[in-house]
């Protein structure tokens, strides 16, 4: 426990319900469901889910995972963290110098995950160079020695119905932080999904 004296780290931001409602540790997942083994996440699989590795091209390694789900897409990443303070704050403000030096707009709001942020970046369409503008909601959640941080594109960004779905799939997600030291923001590794019931 830490005295008065030490200054506050940056607080974690998560749902108030998060142990209950998600995104879980591997400590609060029930173990009985047939999640789809990714190494630092488990997804649970849903009709209409189409997952997508994203992969480094020097290095192969799988960097993100893509959810195709509700007219929509999500690109999920998790991160070691510190055991005390939160890392979607710093995070956040790392977004949004990014969004602004491509030239986009970037506004902080609060959803139902906690503070989030709808960015509108300008993206190149087609073969004639047209720019045109992508709308993307950058989410995260601070859990125990883990952060999930997550990109929403397609209809959840502006459609009550597939955000509340996308948000749904978010928050199903297991992370599995593993008891290894690492860095707090070094990507938690990820592999090739191991189908339930094999391992």
């Amino acid at each position: 426990m830490s005295d008065d004296l030490t200054p506050a780290p940056a607080d974690k931001s998560a749902p108030e319900d998060r142990a209950q409602t998600g995104p879980f540790d591997e400590s609060e997942a029930n173990p009985v469901r047939p999640y789809i083994d990714l190494g630092g996440i488990k997804i649970l699989p849903r009709d209409g889910l189409n997952l997508r590795l994203e992969v480094e091209e020097q290095t192969k390694r799988i960097v993100a995972v893509g959810l195709d789900y509700a007219d929509s897409t999500i690109q999920v990443q998790p991160f070691a963290a510190p055991r005390s303070s939160g890392l979607w704050e710093e995070t956040r403000e790392q977004i949004r110098e990014q969004v602004r030096q491509q030239g986009g707009r970037v506004e902080e709001r609060d959803g139902p995950l906690g503070p989030e942020l709808l960015a509108e970046v300008p993206v190149t369409t087609g073969t004639d160079g047209q720019v045109g503008r992508r709308l993307a909601r950058f989410v995260g959640v601070d859990g125990p020695r883990w952060f999930l941080r997550g990109v929403i594109g397609g209809a959840a960004t502006s459609d009550v119905d597939a955000a509340a779905k996308v948000e749904d799939l978010f928050r199903s997600i297991v992370v599995v932080r593993g008891g290894s030291p690492m860095p707090p923001r070094d990507l938690i590794p990820l592999r090739m999904p191991t189908t339930p019931g094999s391992a």
